[in-house]
């Protein structure tokens, strides 16, 4: 030591930072994983949305999944066919079969369908309204019409129409999962492209009880599962239930003689049916 505090002090620190200095790098040698250069180029042609449409939490993990192999590019539903290609022939893989998934919204009963015991005021959030009686729809497992789904998608792809239902638009929509969670009553869920049948009710009442309360609402009538492929749809509490890894299995027929309308078939766009298939309208 010189005696001097000052310069004391500054060799002292100097030293600490010589030696953790190389302990560091001792670290760093010792535990250092060799990671694959194609990882920075895969993920410059993501979209770095990290939407988790995929599968994985992001587009980073995404990129690792694909140079791995573990991934095909066409899982990737957000980005364009040529993208995908580009992905494939820099990564010399096949593209894959690309089964694009978006938000489906289990309930077909607007304003023009359900009953209203009262009128809600309050904070305009479903979330609100479920906490206080339900938002006053006579379904308590209906659609509030107050767009928390809407307000949480930041890719518009939802929007409310004149029936105070959300829509959602498939080309839009990067099956990110944040309606799924907004959506108080889980109305909301992540489906493949290729399920085209599809339930859109979720009331548990039986006959004219749930149709007093909605007009499309299921009323458990066994049509659906007499006129399906033996094994697709099967009533659990009063409610048609279709079987989605019968998905191949799956035919229009099956809505043919719904008499609410409650059972859809969506081909191309999202439609509607009508009670007993009268005719589709765009919604």
């Amino acid at each position: 030591m010189s005696g001097n505090p000052i310069i004391d002090s500054a060799l002292i620190l100097g030293g600490m930072g010589v030696f953790f200095g190389f302990l560091i790098a001792l670290v760093n040698k010792k535990f250092w994983v060799w990671e694959d250069p194609r990882i920075d180029e895969v993920e410059a042609l993501l979209p770095s949305t990290n939407c988790g449409a995929c599968g994985v939490p992001g587009c980073r993990m995404f990129a690792e999944a694909l140079v791995s192999g573990e991934y095909a590019p066409s899982d990737c539903t957000v980005i364009s066919s040529e993208d995908i290609d580009d992905l494939a022939d820099y990564l010399g893989v096949n593209a894959g079969e690309a089964n694009k998934r978006v938000a489906r919204l289990l309930c077909a009963g607007g304003k023009n369908e359900t009953v209203r015991y009262s009128d809600y005021s309050g904070f305009e959030t479903c979330k609100a309204a479920v906490a206080v009686a339900g938002g006053g729809k006579a379904c308590a497992w209906g659609c509030l019409g107050l767009a928390d789904c809407e307000v949480s998608c930041l890719l518009d792809a939802i929007y409310m129409n004149e029936n105070d239902l959300p829509v959602v638009v498939p080309d839009l929509c990067t099956a990110c999962d944040d309606c799924v969670e907004a959506c108080p009553l889980d109305l909301f869920v992540l489906m493949p492209m290729n399920q085209k049948l599809i339930v859109q009710c979720k009331n548990l009442l039986f006959g004219d009880a749930a149709e007093d309360l909605c007009s499309v609402a299921c009323n458990a009538c066994l049509k659906c599962v007499a006129d399906a492929e033996p094994g697709v749809i099967e009533i659990i509490d009063n409610l048609a239930v279709i079987d989605y890894e019968k998905n191949a299995m799956t035919d229009p027929k099956a809505i043919s003689r719904c008499e609410t309308g409650a059972i859809v078939w969506l081909e191309g766009q999202q439609f509607q049916q009508t009670p007993l298939g009268l005719e589709k309208k765009a919604i």
